[in-house]
């Protein structure tokens, strides 16, 4: 199925605009996974089962697993979600961004070897480094805009001709890169009258929204300045705050619990 009918199946499946980010770090695991040969595996999926029903997209966190040399864990987490959980769609936050054969390249880890569903690019370099990843139409293609880190601003609040460059940014893939209908952009909840403009410019189109839950961002604010005309039109992204939830060997429920909480606080103000 392509990613955005997956994901608007989900929205109204599960009633939900959560995306669970997956950045696991061992040393926050619970004790009795601490040391397994495969926790990354084990932690990542049981956070999974606990919250499918409740969420409308997971999101993998690349250099997470890279970093660990746990790339296989991260194909056999997709592919668990696939299987277990075919209603959920997967985006692999990696952050691409390149041209030529090297766009290629990172099209082929993203859908073919770990088989994605989307993926988030930088499109810094233009066009071009997008296009690769643009031309899978049935694949969601989440490029970065107005990010959640304070320093986000050094570059994308520049005036680019009598407007932020975020939402020039955010118009020019919304007016040209989107043919196929399968672009979406990383707008953070740290800022959300930013995000309200992003809104504006762009009609429907899916926003990714980190900066919930650690780094502070406000439901109520993120979902009146962000929300489609029809309420959804936002994946709310919420990493630490889920996984890490509970410490214990119930980790998976107080995940579960926690996706709930937000999942209900997002509800309320929609």
């Amino acid at each position: 199925m392509h990613f955005m009918q997956s994901l608007q199946q989900a929205w109204a499946d599960h009633d939900s605009l959560v995306c669970v980010g997956l950045d696991p770090e061992p040393a926050k695991f619970p004790a009795h996974l601490k040391g397994r040969p495969d926790a990354v595996f084990e932690f990542c999926r049981d956070i999974v089962d606990a919250t499918a029903d409740v969420v409308c997209a997971y999101k993998p966190q690349i250099a997470h697993f890279a970093a660990l040399r746990a790339e296989d864990a991260l194909e056999r987490l997709i592919a668990h979600i696939h299987e277990k959980h075919p209603a959920v769609p997967v985006i692999l936050d990696a952050k691409r961004g390149d041209i030529g054969s090297t766009a290629q390249h990172y099209v082929s880890e993203a859908f073919d070897r770990f088989k994605a569903d989307a993926v988030t690019l930088n499109p810094y370099m233009g066009r071009d480094s997008a296009q690769p990843f643009l031309d899978r139409a049935d694949k969601g293609v989440i490029l970065l805009c107005r990010t959640s880190n304070p320093g986000g601003a050094d570059f994308q609040a520049l005036d680019c001709g009598g407007q932020p460059l975020y939402l020039r940014v955010a118009e020019t893939i919304a007016r040209d890169w989107n043919a196929n209908g399968n672009c979406a952009l990383v707008t953070g909840a740290t800022w959300p009258e930013e995000l309200g403009k992003v809104r504006a410019v762009v009609g429907d189109m899916p926003l990714l929204v980190p900066g919930i839950g650690a780094q502070g961002g406000d439901v109520e604010a993120v979902l009146r300045h962000g929300r489609s005309a029809n309420g959804t039109g936002l994946m709310i992204s919420s990493s630490r705050a889920i996984l890490y939830a509970g410490n214990g060997e119930d980790f998976a429920q107080a995940a579960r619990k926690a996706a709930i909480e937000l999942r209900d606080t997002i509800n309320a103000c929609r």
